[in-house]
């Protein structure tokens, strides 16, 4: 069963992470941490009005949280917070509610899908969408405290 998880796209995926490194002035950062395998994930983003328009990570994870980021790495320019919550609430229902995957320019996450056998992994899949929203939610945080001054 761990051939399903660790599968030739995952693997490809996990060896081709785009966007690596940090940028050097984020609008929002945040960094996701799973206890369990000590998976680490730093999101940097700047945006244009409510869009991503520059993204980085640091990615120090298994397999898995490494092909997760490097889908969130090919399709997060332009996205929006809503839709980065929305693809977020899907991966954790397809993971845990059997729900189904995210699609539209997010489809590559269906590779994701044989990760739901095996909670333990969970946490590491998940940290970039949940990092990525915490870094777009404090870009726009920002963004509002400075109109407001």
């Amino acid at each position: 069963m761990l051939d399903d998880i660790y599968n030739k796209r995952i693997l490809e995926l996990a060896g081709n992470i785009p966007r690596l490194g940090r940028l050097s002035d984020p609008d929002g950062t945040a960094t996701g941490h799973s206890r369990l395998c000590g998976s680490t994930v730093t999101v940097d983003v700047k945006m244009d009005g409510d869009q991503v328009s520059d993204f980085a990570h640091e990615v120090k994870a298994c397999a898995l949280g490494q092909s997760a980021s490097s889908i969130m790495a090919q399709h997060v320019i332009g996205a929006t917070l809503p839709e980065l919550i929305a693809v977020r609430d899907a991966m954790q229902a397809m993971l845990k509610e059997n729900g189904p995957p995210p699609d539209g320019r997010w489809a590559d996450c269906a590779v994701l899908e044989p990760v739901r056998d095996f909670k333990a992994r969970h946490a590491s899949t998940m940290l970039t969408f949940n990092a990525t929203v915490e870094a777009v939610e404090m870009a726009l945080a920002k963004q509002k405290e400075s109109a407001a001054c």
